[in-house]
């Protein structure tokens, strides 16, 4: 089965960010969450991940 999320490392590298960069962007959209965040973020105790198919159409969106 193939992975429905992202985990920070994944959007680290695919951002080019560093670390703490990539936590400070996704906690900045898990706020945002509950009005038009730009994709899914989920925060399991302190792990976040992505959500692969919406993060990767904010990306294809914001790349043209």
């Amino acid at each position: 089965m193939e992975r429905q999320v992202y985990m920070a490392s994944d959007i680290q590298r695919a951002l080019g960010l560093g670390k703490t960069k990539t936590y400070d962007f996704l906690n900045q959209v898990y706020k945002q969450q509950g009005g038009n965040p730009p994709f899914r973020v989920i925060k399991v105790g302190s792990s976040v991940r992505v959500h692969k198919q919406s993060f990767d159409n904010w990306l294809n969106t914001a790349a043209n």
